[in-house]
């Protein structure tokens, strides 16, 4: 077996191609877009190389097919508050080859371990885990836009390396087409009558507004949580940017009292029903079976992330922004499926909100830890 670094168009190539041949026989995988993988390692569309580096690798077998892939990173304002200085790898993909596996493993360690690190997780994005995060084990059914999909056999592959789960990712789906629980709704209702309270949807020519106010809110709710990173101005903007393609700006809501920003809930159509016949391209041909997906529009959304400072929370404001969600998604008749994802297994107030509302399991994602 050959490894070999990513370092020119005919590497990277190979390292976009190799998900494309090792998914041949798994049609519930959809291929990410290439330019999105590409941005993950371009210091100048990921600000995450500010505070960091990141390499890959591809692995060919003797007679020179490619076999398996893997990235390696290190965030440095992340790396140093775990117990040892710990790193991530992601993208991989391999064949079910213990020995091929183990070699992509090998290569990103030495590698991180050249720079200090002491462990590392996987599999990971370096950026935030909104998107290709997670070792998915349970759930193969289609994967909503940015959420990781794998075979079967990638658990056992992680876990004969080494590999222990450090926490699990649920990913809950909730019927559209069934109304909000009586109870949820009452609270729902008597929220919205709050003096002082006002809900906003997002508004593409404002902006950069709403990221001020998304960082505001998420850098409290989430302060508390162990090895917890502020979110930068910055990180934010870059992925309202992206979100711009296919956001429907009713779809987003922020909470507000008395014009302080306390709470928000950032929901997408789900972009994987649209790229699926792309197979990753976004050519000239890629961009019309775009529009063409578009126009006949996507019928299941996901939650990305939500939100509620410390102080505000059990007020009843995650209740008037699902209500209001709900509402306007009963107008346009046009979805039928919210994907709910992914909560942590640590995050019980999340968790509870999800069953209030109805959702039921989907999926089960874990983070893995090696630590050398």
């Amino acid at each position: 077996m050959i490894i070999t670094e990513v370092t020119d168009k005919i590497t990277r190539n190979d390292f976009l191609n190799t998900a494309r041949i090792i998914y041949r026989q798994y049609p519930n995988w959809v291929c990410p877009l290439d330019n999105d993988i590409e941005a993950v390692f371009d210091p100048e569309k990921n600000s995450f190389h500010q505070h960091g580096n990141s390499t890959r690798w591809i692995l060919k077998n003797d007679t020179g097919l490619l076999i398996g892939r893997i990235a390696a990173f290190i965030d440095t304002n992340k790396a140093y508050k775990h117990e040892q200085p710990t790193g991530g790898v992601g993208f991989f993909e391999c064949i079910d080859n213990e020995a091929a596996a183990f070699l992509l493993f090998d290569t990103a360690k030495q590698w991180l371990a050249n720079q200090g690190m002491q462990a590392m997780d996987g599999p990971i994005n370096f950026g935030e885990n909104d998107s290709f995060w997670g070792l998915l084990t349970e759930g193969f059914t289609p994967p909503s836009y940015g959420m990781n999909y794998n075979p079967p056999y990638y658990k056992n592959l992680f876990e004969k390396y080494g590999f222990t789960a450090l926490y699990e990712q649920i990913t809950n789906h909730f019927d559209l087409r069934k109304p909000l629980p009586d109870r949820l709704s009452r609270i729902a209702e008597r929220t919205l009558k709050k003096p002082g309270y006002r809900f906003e949807y997002l508004k593409k020519a404002q902006i950069q507004r709403f990221a001020a106010d998304f960082m505001e809110v998420y850098n409290d709710a989430w302060k508390d949580f162990e090895n917890f990173t502020p979110i930068s101005f910055d990180t934010i903007l870059q992925t309202f940017e992206k979100m711009k393609m296919v956001l429907d700006e009713q779809l987003i809501w922020f909470a507000y009292i008395n014009d302080e920003p306390v709470a928000f809930i950032v929901v997408l159509p789900d972009a994987n029903q649209l790229i699926k016949p792309m197979n990753g391209k976004m050519d000239l041909v890629g961009k019309l079976k775009y529009l063409y997906q578009k126009w006949k529009g996507a019928t299941r959304m996901r939650a990305i992330v939500m939100g509620t400072k410390q102080k505000y929370q059990n007020h009843g404001i995650e209740s008037g922004m699902f209500y209001l969600l709900k509402k306007y998604i009963s107008t346009v008749k046009q979805y039928d499926e919210l994907e709910l994802s992914w909560v942590g297994d640590f995050n019980k107030k999340m968790l509870a909100l999800n069953k209030a509302i109805g959702a039921t399991f989907g999926k089960k994602h874990a983070t893995m830890r090696y630590k050398f």
